[in-house]
């Protein structure tokens, strides 16, 4: 690259998803981010990568960093790469995104218990929490006989809408170099 030219700059989408729905969202992201209007004819181009794989976030100019919520809790993966990439996390701007609510109003309504510990540790600009995915067949055993006991409503109940708003907020601000506010 030349010293007039600029490059496009670089979104991580990172995601810790157990049975395929959280994944679903960060797709959703990094589409949203990538097809968003250009600003000043900076395009953008984002990478969905999954927590486990431990991506390096040095190479990108944010991170979006999400994950399936689980009696509360995010998965261990998101959790541990918040933690291992933390300083470098700091440095570039960070959204965070947690999918695992259900029903009609999602339940439960609250936030995640890690949400705000991570969104300390890794300095994001912001967190959302997003509904889920509920499908059967894609649970344990296990998992079955809970969500028949809790009688949990299943179907799919992410909201597409409010993650391509979301994305395209994002990459607003991703393309303007500016601070965001939390959000």
């Amino acid at each position: 690259m030349s010293a007039g030219e600029s490059r496009e700059p670089r979104v991580l989408v990172v995601v810790a998803s157990k049975h395929g729905a959280t994944a679903g969202i960060a797709d959703a992201l990094a589409r949203g981010l990538a097809d968003s209007p250009a600003r000043a004819g900076v395009a953008l181009s984002a990478l969905v990568v999954p927590a486990q794989r431990q991506p390096d976030p040095g190479q990108y100019d944010a991170v979006l960093l999400g994950s399936a919520v689980y009696a509360g809790r995010w998965l261990d993966a998101a959790r541990e790469y918040a933690a291992h990439y933390a300083e470098a996390l700091r440095h570039r701007p960070v959204w965070l995104f947690s999918s695992g609510p259900i029903g009609e109003p999602p339940f439960p309504p609250d936030e995640p218990h890690d949400a705000g510990p991570i969104a300390a540790l890794t300095g994001a600009r912001g967190h959302r929490v997003f509904p889920g995915r509920l499908d059967k067949s894609r649970l344990t055993f296990g998992e079955q006989a809970m969500v028949t006991a809790m009688r949990a409503p299943l179907g799919d109940f992410r909201d597409w809408a409010a993650v391509g708003t979301w994305a395209a907020e994002i990459a607003a601000v991703v393309r303007a170099g500016v601070p965001a506010g939390r959000g």
